[in-house]
């Protein structure tokens, strides 16, 4: 399995993004399953919305809703409660929330690669990271 951020699902559906080729190219030729979380499905949309992309939200959305490329993971009360503790004694670190429910909703599930392009999760540390 692979954990999909954020930053990966943007540069999918965004031509105007740096990466979109890349996280495209690399998406079409992928046979694993593909997991993301609630939160990652609510930052998503609504950075895409805040961007001016609506259309594409709403697209990305339905694809998500309907489980056709993802499976989503709801961050349970447990790992909330794990995240709060990763994101309360990681000060060192700029770790959003939604970073730190990504980082123990992997850890619940035994997923060790990340589909991401921001730096935070490999700072976690033994997550392979890709494209």
């Amino acid at each position: 399995m692979i954990f999909v951020d954020t930053s990966a699902w943007y540069a999918s559906v965004s031509v105007n993004d740096a990466d979109y080729k890349r996280v495209k190219g690399w998406l079409s030729t992928n046979s694993l399953p593909l997991v993301t979380t609630d939160y990652i499905v609510d930052e998503t949309l609504t950075l895409l919305r805040a961007r001016g992309e609506f259309w594409h939200a709403i697209e990305l959305g339905k694809k998500f809703f309907s489980g056709a490329i993802v499976t989503v993971q709801k961050v349970n009360d447990q790992d909330y409660e794990r995240a709060w503790v990763l994101f309360r004694d990681f000060s060192d670190k700029e770790w959003s929330f939604t970073d730190c429910t990504s980082k123990v909703v992997m850890d619940r599930l035994g997923i060790k690669t990340a589909l991401a392009l921001d730096h935070h999760f490999k700072q976690f540390g033994a997550i392979a990271i890709v494209p």
